[in-house]
């Protein structure tokens, strides 16, 4: 009797395979049930055990995406549904993702709650790769609304924030970027105490009114050096905020148009701990997609030569999947290829609070991972042990 297929046991080997923390060589990722058994030595592999043999590349946890706004053609505030969901997660799914937070771009009330109410039904039905939902905004700096739409952006009150604390008992995972504009430090208490994660974002207050924000909760901050507040001589601003204070992780979009690589480079080694630098995309529907205009609020946003803008040249979103942001990080400014994966894996994962092992392979832990090419491009992807694609 073979108990390894009895209990649906297969091992995937490859010339590398990276755990989260250490790089095994020729090694095999057991799988049952799942869950990860174990990592060996593939010249150690039990031969009752189906071995898939990658012949390339390496094998490393899925990738976390905390801010898609969109991929496949579909833009999360233009559908609103659980079908834009699926496609969203099924489009980033190809590209090495496998927890993702669909995210909803500063919208009416009315946008809000049917993304909301997506969200709760896309748990229910367990789409594979939903983790959760963000709102990005309307609670924001007007100073700093980037591409959002001006005439939607207002200070919260009671009703949002009663439907927030409402909505996180249905979501494991509920992100709010917010401002200190336009919400107070007993605000961001409230949500912090109801599991909200409160993210500080399209801010352009100073560094004294940030920190109250996190004393009272806020632990990341949205897209760094993006839509805030700069370092000068004499006031830190919400960079140096996010830079200084140890609470916060911050996230970063890392594709040579958003970030200037010299100041990615600072950060990184400015960084005070345990918060993190990570990486997100801020995709927008264009990522899985020949789609060279769409539409924003009423508003035109034009993709050309791998940049995304609204017609006055504002850089809206971003046209990026996650693992070329893992090449960029690894290839244009040098961060070793390990680091570089934490930072689209164990990171984001940290900083949303989401279930321990997350972003990593070790035995009992689920199965997400993702073979890449040596090219650091995805060839399939694998959540709870299940092929879900092969590679974009």
């Amino acid at each position: 009797m073979n108990l390894a297929r009895m209990n649906n046991m297969f091992a995937l080997g490859a010339p590398r395979i990276f755990d989260g923390q250490d790089w095994h060589h020729e090694a095999a990722l057991i799988i049952s049930n799942g869950l990860v058994v174990r990592i060996t030595p593939i010249a150690n592999l039990d031969k009752n055990i189906e071995l898939e043999r990658l012949d390339d590349g390496f094998i490393a946890p899925g990738l976390v995406d905390i801010q898609v706004n969109g991929g496949g053609g579909v833009l999360f505030n233009n559908k609103p549904s659980v079908t834009g969901i699926r496609t969203i997660c099924q489009t980033h799914i190809r590209f090495g993702i496998t927890s993702l937070l669909t995210t909803l771009i500063t919208d009416t009330p009315e946008v809000r709650n049917r993304a909301i109410a997506a969200a709760i039904a896309a748990i229910e039905e367990k789409i594979p790769g939903f983790a959760g939902l963000h709102l990005e905004g309307p609670h924001i700096s007007l100073a700093r609304k980037g591409a959002h739409d001006p005439e939607l952006i207002r200070p919260m009150n009671q009703s949002d924030l009663i439907a927030l604390v409402e909505t996180k008992k249905h979501l494991p995972v509920l992100l709010t970027t917010i401002a200190a504009e336009a919400v107070t430090p007993e605000q961001v208490s409230i949500l912090s105490e109801a599991g909200i994660i409160v993210a500080i974002g399209h801010c352009d207050a100073p560094n004294d009114k940030i920190m109250p924000l996190v004393a009272a909760g806020a632990t990341i901050v949205t897209h760094l050096f993006n839509a805030m507040s700069q370092i000068s001589a004499r006031e830190p601003g919400m960079v140096g905020a996010a830079l200084s204070s140890p609470k916060l992780h911050a996230s970063l979009i890392a594709d040579g148009f958003h970030v200037h690589p010299a100041l990615i480079k600072i950060a990184l080694g400015a960084k005070a701990g345990p918060g993190r630098v990570f990486l997100i995309s801020d995709a927008m529907l264009s990522v899985g997609a020949d789609i060279d205009e769409f539409v924003l609020n009423n508003r035109r946003i034009k993709r050309q030569n791998g940049k995304l803008t609204l017609d006055d040249g504002t850089l809206a979103g971003a046209d990026l999947d996650l693992a070329r942001a893992v090449g960029y990080i690894n290839g244009q400014i040098g961060v070793e290829l390990g680091e570089a994966l934490r930072m689209a894996s164990l990171y984001p994962a940290i900083a949303a609070q989401m279930p321990p092992g997350v972003g990593r392979l070790g035995a009992g832990l689920r199965a997400d991972l993702v073979w890449f090419s040596d090219q650091i491009k995805a060839q399939k992807t694998w959540i709870g042990g299940i092929e879900m694609a092969a590679g974009a």
